[in-house]
Formats: C-alpha cells, structure tokens, sequence
C-alpha cells in the first residue's frame, strides 16, 4: 500500500496557508522570517533549539574550548589594538551564555586588566534565553547587560562576536527563468500543501556574480539584503570608536549559485516547507558578500579562513592536551573527539563548512590570520 506523504499540520502552517489565500504567493524571505520570529508560532519563540534535546548543537555546545579559543583570539587582537579602556565585550544572538562564560574565564586568566576595564554586553530578545543566560554567567552577572540591538550598547570601543546569527537571517531566492532570475516565492499546490513556485519579481543583473547569463534554467542565486543591513550596521558601530567584530558561521567564501535553503529538526534535515515554525530553518551564509559589505562601508577586512584552520591557528591541539593530560583515557578520547568535530573536515565535522571572518577599525594584522597585502 501506498504511503501517503505526512501532512503539514503545524499552527504557523495553517497560519502561511491562510496568509497565501488572502494576499497571493509568499516571498522565500517573509515565508523565512515568519518561521522563526512569528509572535504567536515562531521556531524561536517556541523552542529550545541549543543541545542534544533540541534541533542542533552548536560550537559552543560541542566543548568548552571553542569558546576558549575565541577568548584567546579577543585577547590578542585587544592588545593589538593597543590596550583601550574601557572595552565593550559583546555577542548577538548568544544562545545559552556557554561560550561568553568560557571565553569571561580564559579572559579573566590571560588579561586580568581587560576583564576589569570590560563590561559585557549580550545582543538577545528572547526573555526566555536571557534567563538562560543569566543563570550561566551567573559569577559575572555584576558585568552583564542585555540588550534588543547592537545600537543599544553603550559608546566606547567594542571586541564584538557573532557565532551562527547570519544563517538565521532571512534570504531572497530567485530562479534562472531564460534570460532571467526571477524571485522564488512560496505559493499552495494543488494538494492545498505549501509549494514553491516562480514569482513575478526579476532580480536586478548588477547583483549577480558573474557567469549568471551561463547558468542553466532552474538555478538558484540567494541574495540576502537583510544580512547586507545587519553587516552595515556592525561596520558603523565598529567605526564609531574601533573594535573588532568576530563572524562565525556556516557558508561559503566565494559568491555563488545553489539552493542552501534547509530546515533542521530534531539533528535531522527535514523539508524546508514541511513543518513551519516546528523546525529550524537557516540557509548558508555568503561571507564573500559580508567582507564586500564591511569594505563599502569603510571597515577593515582582517581576514577569512574555515574555522578549522582558525581553530588550529589559535592553538586549540595544544589546549586540548592540556586539558587531558593525566586524565582518563575516555575523557582524552572525548577531547580528541571534541577537536575533531570542531576543527576536522567531513561529514558531521565543522572545520571546513564553517568559516570565520574578523573586521576592524582601524586595519590590523591579526593571528592566525595572514597579513593582508596593501
């Protein structure tokens, strides 16, 4: 007997399928931000999506030396720029508090004065994690402010981290229709179940990369003009009094075409249109766009490089035999495991799909990244 496919039943379903009735097909990028921000349904208004219970586990989650390594690098780069006091220490979007606690205490350890002259300031809108966070960095909770927006936090020079925000913020489709790209939008089939179809919007030619008159029908280009804002932003608080912004997430470094629009749910992938506001939904980020950006907007690029090579750089092999040495054999093979996952390539591996880039003001070298070329 034949299967029938599962039926989407979810509220912020039901809620999209009536929106598609009233007011016709759904771009990919209102369909994207309904998913995760609805008020009433919303993925991160209704789930707990950080560990081994929710939909995935991120870096931070994975060892205590992820974050570790990223105190390392902001201490450094705080030096190279010259030890200035007083020193905002931010992270938007930062999940649980796991890694601002691990890097609050290789911090407090490596620059006892930069701990001191710091206040911390964490970018989340979510009561419910800034519970979380709160009892998580509890021990320096006298240094912690919380904030709904980067514009919020207080003048002064900023070290900023941004650990897996771009993937969650929501991307333009459009589909190579002959000489065209025209927008992709989410529309109902016939099935009454929620499809994707071919909009009536054309993308401007001066937004694709090159070779696009090449690409045949049916492909896929993912312009984000949301994440080009939030870039932007970041750029003029960095100009403001200097810093360093630190971006961590899953993408690519050249621009490019192809469909990275997913949806995770329970650390599996399901059907993006299947389970709305149930799953996690995140496409991958084009950092080659995010350092044009930072560049446009008078920003230095310090650097790009996978995260397993940053990780690598900062030292992270070393770090992780010294938190094993003398200990048992299945916590060593647990931090060789942790190191692997972190800064390894392959499958289920974070080293190669991950990438970082750091941006300053004013332009700096700094490690692991190579010395850019004048």
């Amino acid at each position: 007997m034949k299967r029938e496919p599962e039926a989407m039943t979810t509220p912020l379903g039901e809620k999209i399928k009536n929106l598609v009735r009233i007011n016709g097909p759904m771009s990919v990028t209102d369909y994207f931000a309904l998913c995760l921000s609805d008020p009433e349904f919303g993925y991160y208004r209704t789930h707990e999506p950080f560990g081994t219970s929710g939909d995935f586990i991120t870096a931070p989650e994975v060892s205590q030396i992820f974050g570790e390594m990223i105190g390392v690098f902001l201490v450094n780069a705080w030096k190279r720029h010259g030890l200035p006091n007083p020193v905002r220490l931010t992270e938007i979007g930062p999940g649980r508090g796991t890694m601002m606690s691990d890097m609050l205490r290789v911090i407090a350890k490596l620059a006892p004065d930069l701990y001191r002259d710091s206040t911390v300031h964490l970018v989340e809108t979510s009561p419910r994690l800034r519970q979380v966070q709160h009892d998580t960095l509890v021990d320096h909770i006298d240094k912690i402010a919380w904030h709904d927006s980067v514009d919020q936090v207080p003048d002064g020079f900023i070290l900023l981290v941004a650990n897996e925000l771009f993937d969650a913020i929501p991307i333009r489709q459009f589909v190579k229709v002959g000489a065209h790209f025209v927008e992709r939008v989410v529309s109902l089939g016939e099935d009454n179940d929620l499809i994707f179809s071919i909009g009536t919007a054309v993308l401007d030619p001066s937004f694709l990369p090159q070779g696009s008159e090449t690409m045949a029908d049916g492909t896929i280009y993912e312009f984000s003009p949301a994440r080009r804002a939030v870039m932007d932003m970041l750029c003029q608080r960095l100009k403001q009094e200097g810093g360093t912004a630190l971006i961590i997430d899953y993408g690519h470094m050249a621009t490019s075409f192809g469909d990275t629009l997913q949806a995770l749910r329970a650390h599996n992938y399901d059907p993006p249109l299947a389970h709305p506001g149930v799953a996690d939904l995140t496409s991958h980020v084009d950092f080659e766009d995010l350092a044009r950006t930072a560049i446009s907007a008078g920003v230095s690029l310090t650097g790009c490089m996978r995260q397993g090579d940053f990780l690598v750089g900062l030292g992270i092999k070393d770090r992780a035999g010294s938190l094993g040495r003398g200990k048992d054999a299945a916590t060593q093979n647990m931090l060789i495991e942790a190191v692997n996952r972190l800064a390894g390539a392959g499958e289920g591996r974070m080293g190669e799909l991950f990438k970082v880039l750091a941006v300053s003001t004013p332009a700096l070298s700094l490690a692991p990244f190579r010395p850019l070329s004048s």
